[in-house]
């Protein structure tokens, strides 16, 4: 095990997804103290073109990325029901690890990894990138100083066009569906917001033909009858906003998980007689999240709220999951869920 070297830490790249291209590896690229060591995939062709743009090593087949002795981390931007089983082949081999969202399919497993991450003194840090954003913060300021009075509701949507057949979102045992991809993120920021939430009840669109839900609305509740309202899926145009109300006014958010570094956020605050907007500085949420795991990997600074929000969040998911009612979206025909577990 490490915890980097005096030029900073030698991270590895497990798995060419798009958003390592598009969004992490460029924010790793422009941190001093990150260095791009090796990047892995199951073809190596891709693996050179990543390596060819950012720096590394090229390696053919995961595996032989953790036989590596040059590397103190790892980031993991595999497809989401991969993740426990190379998080925990990363951990065993010494790793630290920083892993998209969601960190694995279940609570379970997701508790498992942090127990292995903490009993070895290893960094493990689950990538829910939009908490690392300063404008969150903000508002949650504004709502504690009673900007709209006392809060009564929340209402958050993540929703996407179709994706492109054969997208990992479409397949049950590899990408598990949009409720495990998009759906986390309503559902996260509600817990960001609100707290403590419990399971009042859930709707999915279930797609027979491929055996994963497609969309979905779901109603979560404070002890003290605060609701979530949450909207997510794949079947939609595009939408991620959210809206906190309460019993004076409501404040309203736009882009807010997937804001370039460049966006200034916009805060609308809207009252029964007035209406004023907030223009909040831009920030670069990716390169927070890899300047946090940075720091927490060479400093030591301590991780352990961001796992329990990754806790937090892996057993309201599982509950949502377990409580929804499913439509056919072919037949009409409701059924009851049976949370799936995860391969």
């Amino acid at each position: 095990m490490s915890a980097g070297t005096p030029d900073g830490l030698r991270m590895a790249v497990m798995g060419c997804a798009d958003i390592a291209w598009r969004r992490t590896l460029p924010a790793m690229a422009g941190d001093p103290r990150v260095h791009v060591a090796a990047i892995a995939s199951r073809d190596l062709e891709r693996a050179e073109r990543f390596a060819g743009r950012f720096g590394g090593v090229a390696v053919e087949g995961y595996a032989a990325l953790l036989e590596r002795t040059d590397l103190d981390a790892v980031y993991i931007p595999l497809p989401a029901l991969l993740h426990a089983e190379w998080v925990e082949r990363a951990l065993r081999a010494g790793l630290h690890v920083l892993v998209e969202k969601p960190l694995t399919g279940t609570y379970a497993e997701t508790a498992r990894l942090v127990a292995l991450a903490r009993s070895r003194g290893l960094v493990l840090l689950e990538n829910y990138m939009f908490l690392h954003h300063s404008q969150h913060g903000a508002v949650r300021d504004m709502v504690a100083r009673g900007a709209v009075g006392e809060l009564r509701g929340f209402a958050g949507a993540f929703t996407f066009p179709p994706k492109p057949e054969g997208d990992i979102r479409y397949q049950r045992d590899v990408g598990g569906g949009a409720f495990l991809d998009f759906g986390g993120y309503p559902v996260r920021a509600a817990l960001y917001f609100l707290g403590d939430l419990q399971v009042v009840g859930a709707v999915f669109r279930h797609d027979p033909d491929l055996d994963v839900v497609t969309s979905g609305n779901v109603l979560l509740s404070t002890p003290h009858g605060v609701a979530a309202q949450l909207t997510f899926g794949m079947e939609h145009s595009y939408h991620n906003a959210y809206r906190l109300i309460g019993s004076t006014g409501q404040i309203l958010l736009d882009r807010v998980f997937t804001p370039p570094e460049t966006h200034n956020p916009v805060v609308r605050i809207e009252r029964q007689d007035s209406r004023e907007e907030l223009v909040l500085p831009a920030d670069h949420q990716f390169a927070n999240v890899v300047a946090a795991f940075a720091r927490a990997v060479l400093t030591g600074e301590d991780v352990t709220p961001q796992q329990e929000g990754s806790l937090r969040q892996a057993r309201l998911i599982e509950e949502i999951r377990a409580a929804a009612v499913h439509a056919d979206i072919r037949s009409g025909v409701f059924r009851e869920a049976t949370a799936p577990v995860a391969r």
